[in-house]
């Protein structure tokens, strides 16, 4: 396994063509087929945003079994950060394939685990000694950062922000926002979950400092200070439609939790490596948090996740407090290594910031054009826009979920895939791989623009 980070390299090659490409109906027939067999043997709860089946995918493309090409523009929300089927990363995983695929790390550990373990300690925030544990999900690793936390803290309160998303496990349900689909009908949840404002400055209007000054007084007013194990934070919030704080208002939190012994945790789960163009997107705000969780980017697709933090926190949990039967997994983790290596061989962190500069200026070229576009915002390849109704950008801001959604279904029929967000349904959220080509950006954005003026018209 390699352990130092080369720094040159190569340029891509793809198995794949990275350009858009129709040739069925969508779906088409095979996909069709496909989608008869999942309806008789997959819940309707695993829903999918379009029914179409892939069955190759390279760089930022997706294939599916018909043979058409789309342009990915949400990575598996947000997991496969560096390109599908990245060539170094299936590498390392085949390898470590044929050596050890599984033992458990909590009975016979592997060097794999570890490895992952100091990378994170050198990528996230401060430079003082930390402690990880690796996981399976997101979500699990919430849970985890909270219950390290009440052991660290012996407090049972959680708090989280308004348009908060952190997973679909009890207790990552409880700390939603939003309830439907997420949780409507699967309570009761756990308790000691209390949520506050959050800095919303599209909507609120407020300086980092008057939401910081919000969102304390109401947690200490509602909760007090002295019952909070932590404050959970995405530093820039995915699900809640890329809401990016106003300057000062998460140094001014995390201030807070410091002088009050409570435990700062970044969800960095879909911000986090390099999606930002910053390893994680605290650094963009300052930020040093006393717990980052990492997930979705970590491993190039495979399931892997972790709870990096101070190690004074760490070493709370009780030994075999901590762990899981594939936590760690050998293989997603020999994975993880590998990403690693490749954000610093391809330059990556640069290439979010490329990729900033062309899906902004575009964006607000369309801005301009569409009165519906009430706000374009985010970082890196972490972008979106709020779409809101007509005449109201500047108003009241009324949502515009219909065109949302009329807008993704219109850019899927034409080989571009989109996501949405947002508590009201009304963002597009651009999530790309950071392998995705400036041509392939704009020819995205030139199906947005038609799908807009289809909207106008």
């Amino acid at each position: 396994m390699t352990d130092t980070i080369d720094a040159q390299v190569s340029a891509p090659v793809y198995s794949v063509p990275q350009e858009r490409r129709i040739v069925t109906a969508i779906p088409g027939p095979k996909s069709e087929a496909l989608h008869q067999r999942r309806l008789a043997v997959v819940p309707r709860g695993v829903s999918s945003a379009l029914p179409v089946y892939i069955a190759k995918a390279n760089g930022a493309v997706l294939v599916d079994v018909d043979g058409n090409q789309f342009i990915d523009l949400g990575a598996g929300i947000g997991v496969t950060t560096i390109g599908h089927t990245e060539k170094a990363v299936v590498e390392a995983a085949a390898e470590q394939l044929h050596d050890v695929v599984h033992t458990l790390f909590t009975i016979t550990p592997y060097e794999e685990y570890v490895r992952v373990a100091e990378l994170l300690a050198e990528r996230t925030p401060g430079d003082f000694a930390k402690r990880t544990v690796l996981v399976n999900s997101g979500a699990e690793a919430v849970e985890n950062g909270v219950k390290i936390a009440r052991k660290h803290t012996g407090r049972n309160g959680i708090a989280v922000l308004e348009h908060a998303y952190h997973g679909r496990t009890n207790l990552t349900m409880a700390m939603n926002f939003k309830a439907s689909p997420y949780s409507t009908g699967f309570g009761p949840f756990a308790g000691d979950v209390y949520r506050a404002p959050n800095s919303y400055p599209y909507h609120d209007g407020l300086s980092g400092a008057e939401a910081a000054a919000r969102t304390i007084n109401y947690l200490e007013k509602t909760v007090g200070a002295d019952d909070l194990a932590c404050l959970v934070v995405e530093p820039i919030q995915g699900e809640g439609g890329f809401v990016v704080p106003a300057d000062g208002y998460l140094p001014a939190l995390q201030e807070w939790c410091t002088a009050k012994g409570i435990v700062f945790i970044a969800d960095e789960i879909q911000s986090g490596m390099a999606r930002t163009g910053a390893y994680f997107a605290s650094e963009h705000f300052g930020l040093v948090p006393d717990m980052v969780l990492s997930a979705k980017g970590i491993a190039g697709g495979l399931p892997l996740a972790g709870v990096t933090g101070r190690a004074g926190i760490m070493d709370s949990a009780q030994p075999g407090g901590l762990g899981g039967t594939f936590g760690g997994n050998p293989v997603a983790a020999a994975a993880a290594v590998a990403v690693f290596e490749q954000i610093e061989k391809g330059g990556l962190l640069a290439e979010a910031k490329r990729i900033e500069q062309t899906l902004t200026a575009g964006l607000l070229d369309l801005q301009a054009k569409y009165d519906i576009i009430g706000d374009v915002r985010g970082i890196g390849a972490m972008i979106a826009i709020e779409l809101v109704e007509p005449g109201t950008a500047t108003t009241t801001k009324t949502p515009h979920s219909e065109a949302v959604s009329a807008i993704a279904a219109y850019a899927a029929q034409r080989g571009v895939l989109v996501l949405t967000a947002g508590t009201y349904g009304n963002v597009l959220r651009f999530l790309p791989s950071l392998a995705i080509s400036d041509e392939l950006l704009l020819d995205a954005l030139s199906v947005i623009d038609d799908a807009l003026a289809s909207l106008t018209a």
